[in-house]
């Protein structure tokens, strides 16, 4: 499967229950009103945090590669009352109509392309749509691999209309010389009689910070600050989540 494709049908549909946290919209907001507006969220899905961000009267678009999360967004909007600007385009292929001074992805996102080379273009992509005086925000991680006996076990939740939703690992496989791990997803959909399954692989690329500051340098990009969570400096063998800023290289 297409990675730009994971997110659609069954997934898309039964992602806001089954997913198991929620990003915080402080962490963005608070970014985006230090690096100035307006502002482009890249993978915005269904629009958290992007919804919470306009509701605070920010000017930030949108971007994923999923039309069905993106309509699930322009939805969650109108129920809302909010205007939103969205743009169904992948990461690494961004041709957008205007530049920002602040460009982010919430949760690590980046990680989600499958290789150097994809994350090379979509960090050209970054360079490309940011003003000369902007800065973007991208967050990584290391993935740990899934323990043996979570393998099999399903996370549960219950939709609006009632529906038991699962997803489960099937499978993994971990890459250490590709740097990816690849986990099979199973989401299964069930209400009465009918009963909805599609298995995905899930793939997780990941970078050693020498690994993506070596790519930043070569998309004309350069590394400003590297921090933790609670916005300490992040140490270079780090693999939880990590905060890249990153602007224009002079």
């Amino acid at each position: 499967m297409d990675p730009a494709e994971f997110y659609t049908g069954i997934v898309a549909d039964i992602y806001g229950p089954l997913k198991s946290s929620s990003h915080d919209p402080r962490t963005y907001a608070a970014f985006v009103e230090e690096a100035g507006l307006p502002a482009l969220e890249l993978g915005c899905g269904d629009g958290d945090p992007l919804l919470e961000l306009r509701r605070r009267g920010l000017d930030v678009d949108g971007v994923d590669s999923s039309a069905d999360m993106l309509e699930r967004l322009r939805r969650a909007a109108d129920e809302q009352g909010l205007t939103v600007t969205v743009h169904h385009q992948r990461m690494e292929a961004l041709d957008l109509p205007r530049r920002y001074r602040s460009v982010f992805l919430a949760g690590p996102t980046f990680t989600l392309l499958p290789d150097d080379a994809t994350a090379l273009a979509a960090l050209r992509g970054i360079r490309a749509h940011l003003l000369d005086d902007g800065t973007a925000l991208v967050p990584l991680f290391i993935p740990e691999p899934t323990p043996a006996g979570q393998i099999g076990l399903a996370r549960t939740a219950t939709a609006p209309d009632g529906a038991e939703l699962s997803v489960s690992v099937v499978s993994e496989h971990r890459d250490e010389t590709a740097r990816t791990q690849t986990a099979l997803l199973r989401y299964e959909r069930r209400l009465g009689s009918d009963h909805a399954v599609s298995e995905r692989p899930w793939v997780l690329h990941w970078y050693p910070r020498d690994v993506f500051t070596e790519l930043v340098t070569t998309a004309g990009l350069t590394v400003a600050g590297v921090t933790d969570p609670q916005g300490r400096p992040a140490p270079a063998d780090a693999t939880g989540m990590t905060y890249y800023k990153l602007r224009r290289a002079a």
